[in-house]
């Protein structure tokens, strides 16, 4: 018993100190709110709904300055891309067409075994790999190894090689690599020159500028050779293969397309300049160890396992050894051999599993699209609740798009920057929209809280929809809620009137029953000018509702029933009077069955007879006591 009343009684301290906190921090929250949440009021009072037109220029202005300098919308996706290949559920299988054969440890442990030494091999090794892929029955081969200079120690070796390679007639590609920019250019090689070069453009004259490549030591590879050079983002990460060199309007293919070329038949010019690889984690290409295929039988691979077929494939040779590999960061692998980049490249473009991609320019013109549209929808003074929920469904179901698109077809709809630059303008567009709601609806942080003695007089204006019996029931739902959307616009724009929007919560149970409800109320400093001002904005308001397509005359009506009462009670030592007369006003708003048309001239809010008188002598003197109390 002891311990509970002692748990009890701190838990009733936490609870005091939490409230006490929760009041200290609210009231000083609500100061740094007001000091913000009102200059913008003030703003948007001059603005009115100009802010989202301007708005929309700015955005489309920026879109166009970023298409034209850094494309940082552009930038932002590789990032996106990414993350969308390491999420999605499925990857695509590998056709088991493409094979890549690596250099790896157990390889050169192998040959090292075999009295040949380890690391360079000596160049008929390589003459004996190729041979042995040649009769396995491959399409073609692609060798990620560059033989720059002769062996002086094996001049049979260099030769056996360079005969392998006049054999293969072309279905055996040797790599060629860029050297640096201090190349002599009396003696460099010419653009058109190039092993498999061919022109960009039909007026691409010869024999082009020099470049600065290094060819193979070989006659035969040196003719048979593809360009080994990567191309990588800004963040250094392969996401795009390239598949050509552009020098002097000249294009030199890499190895992927003169392999895809070879065994589709088909020129390298009909191939893009690049291809993005659909990049796969868990289901890799098919490997198989160099030395399996030197030795006849598995010696780097455990018996029994089974080894890629070869038969009709196209292979790529390529170390992976520590300490050797070229290795390349991809989405899914830091470190990845170049030969396994240049290998899914190959199967990207034999098999045309290729990631497609829209151009760039579709992303900006997306997020013009979606800005223009979500300017649109807050200029016409769409409800909130609406706005928020059709910019939530568009943005998700553009995402599923591009996740479904990846995932299951190959195509990347790169809209993920697109949508966070249209949510940015959003936010501004639902800021704004917050500070004209929260003046329109009387929110103390956006206006100066009601005085009653600087204003004591309040009109109530109870405004009630009837759609018309004679539409369907879709055109009057339609009618209702164009008839809340321009009364909440030309509110929103800079009324006179404080609007209580809804007597219940949206989707209440009650809602259905209560939402044809609206009360307006305008203040003043006499009883003329409030109903001055009720007269005249009601007016504008009938002009509004009857200008556009879906005029109110054509759907409904919209039925007005006038209260207005001095709130004052000139009494500065209670507000008991103020509070009981404000009660009765709104009472008898809400529960009079006295209802006028609204039409293009309100002069019965004029009329007296709406104007309540209130007795300052109370009725009942414990009634009196028990509110004083």
């Amino acid at each position: 018993m002891a311990r509970r009343n002692i748990r009890k009684a701190m838990q009733d301290r936490i609870d005091a100190a939490m409230a006490s906190a929760a009041v200290w921090f609210m009231d000083a929250w609500t100061v740094v709110e007001r000091g913000w949440r009102r200059p913008l009021s003030k703003l948007a009072l001059r603005l009115k709904f100009a802010f989202y037109p301007l708005l929309a220029v700015a955005a489309l202005g920026w879109l166009g300055w970023d298409w034209t300098h850094a494309r940082s919308l552009d930038a932002a996706e590789d990032s996106l891309f990414d993350s969308v290949v390491k999420l999605r559920p499925v990857e695509p299988k590998p056709s088991g067409k493409t094979v890549v054969v690596e250099i790896d440890e157990c390889s050169i442990d192998w040959t090292r075994k075999q009295g040949l030494g380890g690391w360079p091999w000596p160049r008929s090794v390589h003459a004996d790999l190729l041979d042995a892929l040649d009769r396995g029955g491959v399409k073609a081969i692609g060798v990620d190894v560059m033989f720059l200079d002769r062996d002086p120690d094996d001049p049979d070796g260099d030769g056996m090689l360079d005969l392998v390679a006049a054999g293969g007639a072309g279905r055996f590609l040797f790599a060629t690599s860029s050297q640096s920019a201090d190349f002599n250019e009396e003696v460099a090689p010419r653009a058109s020159q190039a092993p498999g070069a061919y022109p960009l453009s039909p007026d691409a004259s010869k024999p082009g500028p020099p470049i600065a490549i290094l060819l193979p030591y070989g006659d035969a590879m040196a003719k048979y050779a593809a360009s080994t050079n990567f191309g990588r983002s800004d963040d250094s990460i392969v996401r795009d293969v390239p598949l050509r060199d552009e020098v002097g309007g000249w294009a030199i293919p890499t190895l992927p397309v003169l392999l895809a070329a070879q065994v589709q038949g088909r020129p390298a010019s009909s191939y893009p300049a690049q291809v993005r690889v659909n990049w796969r984690k868990h289901s890799q290409l098919p490997y198989i160890s160099a030395a399996d295929l030197l030795a006849g039988e598995p010696v780097c691979h455990a018996a029994g396992s089974k080894a890629p077929l070869l038969r009709d494939t196209v292979a790529l040779v390529g170390y992976s050894a520590a300490g050797i590999s070229d290795t390349k960061p991809t989405p899914l692998n830091p470190a990845m051999p170049g030969v396994a980049v240049w290998a899914e490249a190959t199967e990207a473009l034999l098999q045309d599993s290729a990631i497609w991609m829209p151009p760039t320019s579709f992303k900006y013109l997306l997020a013009a699209l979606l800005v223009l549209l979500t300017s649109y929808a807050f200029w016409r003074g769409e409800p909130h609740e609406d706005v928020d929920g059709v910019f939530v469904a568009t943005n998700t179901t553009l995402l599923l798009i591009a996740f479904i698109g990846l995932t299951f077809f190959g195509v990347f709809v790169d809209i993920f920057a697109s949508v966070g630059f249209v949510s940015l303008c959003f936010g501004l567009c639902r800021l704004y929209a917050a500070v004209q709601r929260g003046r329109a609806v009387g929110n103390n942080d956006y206006r100066d809280e009601y005085n009653p003695q600087r204003h004591p007089w309040l009109l109530m204006a109870r405004l009630r929809f009837v759609p018309n019996p004679d539409i369907g029931e879709f055109a009057a739902v339609r009618g209702k809620r164009e008839y809340r959307r321009l009364l909440r616009r030309q509110l929103y724009a800079g009324s006179d009137a404080v609007m209580i929007e809804g007597i219940v919560e949206r989707k209440s149970w009650l809602h259905d029953i209560l939402d044809d409800l609206m009360l307006l109320i305008w203040t003043g400093t006499e009883r003329t000018q409030a109903l001055d001002a009720a007269k005249r904005e009601l007016d504008q308001l009938y002009r509004d509702l009857n200008e556009g397509d879906l005029r109110l005359e054509d759907h409904g009506r919209v039925m007005v029933c006038i209260s207005v009462a001095e709130i004052d009670d000139d009494n500065d030592l209670t507000n008991r009077g103020e509070r009981m007369r404000l009660r009765e006003l709104l009472g008898q708003d809400l529960n009079a069955t006295d209802e006028w048309l609204l039409v293009a001239d309100n002069r019965y809010i004029l009329d007296p007879s709406h104007t309540l008188d209130f007795s300052d002598e109370p009725t009942d003197t414990a009634d009196t006591e028990g509110e004083d109390r």
